[in-house]
């Protein structure tokens, strides 16, 4: 690889799988966000982190809507990017999650047939036209593991089988990254047939990466069978601002408190961010701390790791120690963000806690990024040593 291999980035929301690749080996050239609020968002964060405009721009709303994408001057317009892309760079990559609630289980189960569903087939259509050197596709859990799901996940993989590209997926948890929060996730990523021949990796006549050639667990730090084995913390009864002492024998650097002292949760621009309510706060008070049994009100612990962040669907998540919801602070500090990653003031509160529930954790951004690009680096050094053989 003779420089960075280049992304471009579908459904980025605010930025959160973007930041992953871009700060662990990849050069972010293309941005799509179909929602003006988020993309606003991801603009702002990005001047906050002083990170460098993308070469190819942002796309948002009505003129990047990836549905448009797939019609006349639009399509042509991104294949002539994706051209000039590889004329300085060896390597092109897609990546996005295309929105997933007609999929999650505690959403609106509507599958392929959502407005949300459809977008995911639009999206490997994108793939398919446009062929990048290689592709990630995020989901939740329930397009996988779900029956009817399955059926519409199974044909977009044969779709892109067709297409020339070779295939690996895994359902991963972000906490295996080091992300405080159970939470799983599809992943599915390709390879160009020619692309993988191209950087000297054999795998014969296969359509799916074998377990052994491509590198999943490289980056795990915190395998399943081991993380939830822990003595966790249970229930115990809430009270107000109490101080409780983190226990022996839990990695604390996954629990809640951990995260909300790493980020300096009090003292973060998003700190003051923070649904009111207007009545409910005796029932609030009512929740033992640890006590996220209920669909809706889920008050965390904190020396415990947090359940899924997903604040939509009426699911409301509840500080361990104080009479109130959590803060967008500390839902940016759940999903593993760092402490200068920031949200305008500007945004609706809704806005916010959607693309936070919307978005993939850091550390698992980067722990996928960083397993792709060892693998592009074990086919670089395969290529080169294939070099020095042919030309001895």
């Amino acid at each position: 690889m003779s420089d960075r291999p280049c992304i471009f980035s579908f459904f980025a929301g605010s930025g959160f799988l973007d930041l992953g690749f871009e700060t662990n080996g990849f050069k972010l050239v293309y941005v799509n966000e179909i929602f003006p609020p988020f993309m606003a968002a991801y603009r702002y964060s990005r001047q906050v982190l002083n990170l460098p405009l993308p070469e190819y721009g942002y796309h948002d709303g009505e003129v990047g809507d990836v549905t448009q994408l797939l019609d006349g001057l639009q399509t042509q317009h991104l294949r002539e990017l994706v051209q000039d892309c590889r004329k300085s760079h060896n390597i092109v990559g897609f990546i996005g999650g295309p929105p997933c609630p007609d999929f999650s289980i505690g959403g609106k189960n509507k599958g392929r047939l959502g407005d949300n569903g459809k977008l995911s087939a639009s999206y490997v259509e994108l793939i398919c036209r446009n062929l990048p050197d290689f592709f990630l596709f995020e989901n939740v859990k329930g397009l996988w593991k779900t029956k009817k799901h399955r059926l519409f996940f199974e044909s977009l993989k044969q779709q892109l089988l067709e297409a020339g590209y070779i295939l690996t997926e895994r359902l991963i948890n972000a906490i295996e990254y080091g992300v405080p929060q159970d939470r799983e996730r599809i992943i599915l990523i390709g390879f160009r047939n020619s692309f993988i021949n191209d950087i000297g990796i054999k795998i014969g006549s296969e359509n799916f990466l074998p377990e052994e050639i491509f590198p999943w667990d490289n980056h795990i730090l915190y395998p399943q069978t081991r993380v939830f084995a822990y003595p966790w913390c249970k229930c115990e009864p809430f009270q107000e601002n109490s101080i409780i002492p983190c226990p022996d024998g839990i990695p604390q650097e996954l629990t809640v408190e951990h995260w909300f002292r790493k980020n300096n949760v009090l003292k973060h621009p998003n700190a003051e961010n923070c649904f009111q309510p207007r009545a409910g706060i005796t029932r609030f008070a009512a929740i033992d701390e640890g006590d996220d049994s209920k669909k809706s009100f889920k008050r965390l612990h904190r020396w415990r790791y947090s359940p899924t962040a997903c604040y939509g669907n009426n699911e409301v998540h509840l500080h361990p120690y104080k009479i109130r919801r959590i803060s967008v602070a500390e839902a940016l500090a759940i999903q593993s963000l760092p402490a200068t990653f920031v949200l305008p003031e500007n945004m609706s509160l809704t806005n916010m806690f959607k693309t936070i529930g919307n978005g993939v954790p850091y550390l698992a951004s980067k722990a996928l990024a960083k397993t792709i690009f060892d693998f592009l680096g074990t086919g670089a050094k395969n290529a080169v040593d294939i070099f020095k053989l042919t030309t001895v």
